[in-house]
């Protein structure tokens, strides 16, 4: 199974990837902006080949740098 891919209202591709029921991720394919972009997933739809362009595009607007969590060290003091 591939992911879904896109083209913004500014000409930029992104492969969107479900990854988890709560949060979808933006991947720029075209040599993007590096980090992906994360948003809530849409609560009436778990698949994003079943959403429009405008649809992919509103979730895209409300998207969020991906943040790696950092957790303490156990080996520090």
């Amino acid at each position: 199974m591939g992911f879904r891919r896109f083209t913004d209202r500014e000409g930029r591709v992104w492969e969107v990837r479900p990854r988890s029921r709560s949060e979808w991720e933006f991947e720029e394919i075209d040599g993007g902006s590096g980090a992906p972009l994360v948003a809530d997933a849409p609560t009436y739809e778990t698949d994003p080949f079943e959403l429009s362009i405008e649809e992919l595009q509103r979730l895209l607007d409300r998207a969020r740098p991906f943040k790696t969590r950092s957790k303490p060290s156990p080996f520090k003091d």
